[in-house]
């Protein structure tokens, strides 16, 4: 990706500095991050079954809230500056969407930097868990180092594997925004487990399409912004995450109706479908067989 003419976004807030956490702070072991490592490690669209579970195993649902923070000048490391720039080229990509294709007015979440932990609206955050979105806030979370977990563990690295993270969790906004989120919360709250987790991967398979449909948009508009390779790149990070890949090395066996975020083929297949259409219309993950 080319970047240089791109602005950074201003609704970034940096709390890797220290502090963060106020009054009685939550304290989360290593089988609470375990467990939730193995839950929503990537991409979860709703970490508070995981977060507020870990707070009454604690001995009640004691809610960290954040502390104000000082907020100078920004970061500059390079993980920062990209952040940054790639969310403010997200930002202004969907508020086009949203204009042209909706004729509404979009309103774009906050991103949190974080290391290690943090309070959100959802519960307590832990690096563990990956980039996530909490819908109470509508804020994407995500420590910075989970760039390079995507480059050594699952030979995902580049730019645009990067952003294609950001993306996918600024999905999860549009569906909060659009009302596709809390129907899908209420019906998984009806359903059987098994239910709940189909339609999780349907959730998650949407926001891929939808970081497909920021892509193609953000390319019409910047010819120079996508580099070749790129949307290559995307594509196999979707394969590498896939819930089959992940449970394969993982334990050695795929339990299909334990998937939560859908397979690799069907994460390459949604991205694709949404870089190729560029369209929202073309990302209906619940009407499709």
């Amino acid at each position: 990706m080319r970047l240089d003419d791109e602005t950074e976004s201003q609704n970034v807030e940096d709390r890797r500095g220290g502090g963060g956490f106020g009054g009685g702070r939550a304290t989360i072991g290593i089988g609470t991050i375990v467990v939730a490592l193995a839950a929503s490690y990537f991409f979860g669209i709703d970490p508070r079954v995981v977060l507020e579970g870990a707070s009454a195993l604690q001995g009640g649902r004691q809610q960290a809230q954040p502390q104000a923070q000082h907020q100078g000048a920004p970061a500059t490391d390079a993980g920062a500056v990209f952040t940054r720039k790639v969310l403010g080229n997200i930002e202004r990509t969907w508020t086009t969407i949203f204009s042209t294709q909706l004729h509404e007015q979009y309103q774009p979440p906050k991103l949190v930097m974080f290391k290690n932990a943090t309070p959100t609206a959802c519960g307590t955050g832990q690096t563990a868990m990956g980039p996530f979105y909490c819908p109470g806030d509508r804020k994407v979370y995500i420590d910075l180092g989970f760039y390079d977990d995507l480059r050594r563990r699952f030979g995902a690295g580049g730019d645009f594997a990067q952003a294609y993270v950001i993306a996918h969790e600024v999905g999860h906004h549009v569906q909060n925004l659009l009302g596709i989120s809390g129907k899908v919360d209420a019906a998984r709250r009806r359903s059987s487990e098994a239910r709940s987790n189909a339609l999780s991967v349907r959730m998650e398979l949407q926001a891929d399409c939808f970081a497909g449909v920021w892509a193609n948009n953000a390319q019409r508009a910047n010819q120079r912004l996508i580099e070749p390779g790129d949307f290559e790149q995307g594509l196999k990070t979707a394969a590498a995450i896939g819930d089959d890949r992940l449970q394969q090395q993982g334990q050695g066996y795929v339990v299909p109706e334990s998937f939560t975020h859908g397979s690799s083929e069907q994460r390459v297949y949604w991205l694709r479908r949404g870089l190729e259409s560029g369209e929202l219309s073309a990302c209906d993950t619940f009407a499709a067989r």
